[in-house]
């Protein structure tokens, strides 16, 4: 050891690695639209629209009914209907296998998610889809659960709200899923013959059988700001007609401009304005919503 050596200080050993301090993984947020990093606390109290620029970021069933209903008087409907291998549908896994992959990664048992409550203390019932569940896709559970929520909303009298967020129809189920959108519509038919309200809300994405369906027989149809609409994907449409689609084609924006939609609202204000909407085809006070 030189002189030099022995007058500077000893320098510092690094602990070991399993000792170091790490900080959590999933704490922080990056923004895609506005690339603001986030604490990922502060985005889930505001619903997941970003402070910053507002965009919507995806928010699972379970996440937007807590901050949609209130939080007295919940009950689920249909939970316990459950799918099945109906074809022995094998891709590059089985069916069953995706199934077990999709209530890992959600804890749900399939993509919708049927409650009643209240919201701003009118009574409701509500359909939420779960769009982390193998896409969102629509097979025989959702369309079973939906039927059952559209059922108790008859029985209760009470308006029936949806929240759409799926990719279509799911092909592991081939036809079986496809009749889902008759039975959905029809189970629709019967609450308008009992004229009880039904509010449809356009979430980023809603595709395919969904959007053909359903999505779009409301008496109001709400969309979310930039939410993606339509049937086929934009890169499907222009590779079948060869054109270059509009700007901002299947965007929630370009389709009010076209009159698909009654209005864009922000998901932080979607509470109040149906509660309102729901009072006023009521024929209530929108005065008296609490």
């Amino acid at each position: 050891m030189s002189w030099l050596e022995k007058l500077l200080p000893p320098k510092i050993q690094p602990n070991d690695r399993a000792e170091r301090r790490t900080v959590p993984e999933g704490l922080w947020f990056k923004c895609p639209a506005c690339e603001t990093v986030l604490y990922k606390t502060d985005l889930e109290h505001n619903i997941n629209v970003c402070p910053k620029c507002s965009y919507h970021h995806k928010i699972g069933a379970r996440a937007r009914l807590d901050a949609f209903l209130d939080p007295e008087g919940r009950y689920e409907i249909g939970q316990e209907v459950l799918p099945v291998d109906a074809l022995k549908f094998r891709d590059s896994k089985k069916y069953p296998e995706r199934l077990k992959e999709a209530l890992e990664t959600t804890g749900e048992t399939d993509a919708l998610v049927v409650m009643g409550g209240a919201v701003h203390t009118i009574p409701v019932t509500v359909a939420c889809f779960e769009f982390d569940f193998m896409g969102g896709s629509m097979g025989s559970v959702v369309g079973e659960r939906f039927a059952r929520g559209v059922r108790a909303a008859i029985e209760q009298k009470t308006p029936f709200v949806s929240f759409a967020s799926s990719g279509g129809a799911r092909m592991q189920e081939g036809l079986l899923s496809l009749m889902q959108m008759v039975k959905t519509n029809a189970a629709l038919t019967h609450l308008a013959r009992a004229r009880l309200p039904y509010i449809s809300v356009l979430t980023d994405p809603t595709m395919g059988g969904v959007s053909a369906g359903f999505a779009f027989v409301g008496d109001i149809v709400i969309a979310e700001p930039g939410a993606r609409i339509g049937f086929a994907g934009a890169r499907v449409i222009e590779n079948t007609v060869r054109e270059k689609l509009p700007e901002g084609f299947q965007r929630s924006e370009f389709l009010l401009q076209k009159g698909a939609l009654d209005m864009i609202v922000d998901r932080r204000e979607l509470r109040a304005v149906i509660a309102r909407s729901l009072a006023i085809l009521q024929r209530q006070s929108a005065d008296a919503v609490a």
